[in-house]
């Protein structure tokens, strides 16, 4: 596997990363960044949630189709300090990092390469603005989209994300990328705001309305906290905003089941023999 990273910077990092998988996991397996030490308090606890609130709702039909033909892969990770990795220990802990490692893993006869095109501090008006260079002239066959928590941290008003959310998908799937929406993670300084739960419902709502996948990861880290009964100190930063290397890789083994669960959906669908 080989890497190329930008200048890493602590505590908060916004540079993009290239993580090309195809020549497999090894090289971040043996990370000294991912180990159960560093991990701390998250390495005893259990990574899971429940079916219904992983599973992709839309199905992945341009990355099926690259995977059972054992095409390269390739994936756009494009939000804000979340999807950079802000609250890891390095680079090679964000989810980005870590999805690429386990799709490899779990479809070790296709290339992948995940472009993590996060940056600090942005919202949907700066991502969206983004598009052309950052994400389209990459031609990913899936692009995903985590968007909505600096909106909620400023207090800025909703609906203009409503427009650019289906301005930005609009443009997404013209380009003939399969998208898969990331929502706003459950946390204390987001949870503080008055629209925490109407920019989960409105990013749910726009994914249903344009039949787009969406990564409940408000849900899932609800989960952990009030059903788990998971401390935020095991999954979050010591600023309650941001994941640690625990949470990342542990969003990154959900939503890359939820995409395995999707292509082979997609691929059982394609495949079967109708009935006579």
């Amino acid at each position: 596997m080989t890497i190329a990273l930008r200048p890493f910077y602590l505590p908060i990092f916004g540079a993009a990363a290239v993580i090309a998988a195809g020549a497999g996991p090894s090289a971040f397996a043996e990370s000294p960044e991912l180990t159960k030490a560093n991990l701390g308090m998250g390495a005893r606890a259990n990574c899971a949630a429940p079916a219904d609130i992983t599973r992709l709702d839309h199905s992945l039909t341009r990355t099926a189709r690259r995977i059972a033909a054992r095409q390269p892969l390739k994936i756009v990770a494009i939000g804000s300090s979340s999807t950079a990795g802000a609250g890891a220990t390095s680079p090679a802990a964000s989810y980005p990092s870590r999805l690429a490692v386990i799709l490899q893993q779990r479809f070790p006869n296709v290339p992948i390469t995940v472009l993590n095109q996060g940056a600090n501090g942005e919202e949907a008006c700066d991502m969206v603005a983004r598009f052309d260079q950052a994400v389209i002239a990459e031609n990913p066959d899936l692009v995903i989209w985590q968007i909505g928590t600096n909106t909620i941290l400023r207090d800025n008003p909703l609906p203009p994300t409503t427009k650019l959310l289906q301005e930005g998908l609009t443009r997404l799937k013209s380009a003939g990328s399969d998208v898969i929406l990331i929502d706003p993670q459950f946390a204390p300084k987001v949870l503080a705001k008055r629209d925490a739960d109407n920019m989960v419902d409105l990013i749910a709502t726009t994914a249903k309305a344009e039949h787009v996948g969406l990564f409940h990861r408000f849900a899932v880290m609800r989960h952990w906290r009030q059903v788990a009964r998971i401390p935020f100190e095991t999954f979050l930063a010591n600023d309650e905003l941001h994941m640690n290397d625990w949470s990342y890789d542990c969003v990154a083994q959900l939503l890359g089941n939820a995409i395995a669960e999707s292509v082979n959906r997609s691929t059982q669908t394609a495949t079967a023999v109708p009935a006579r």
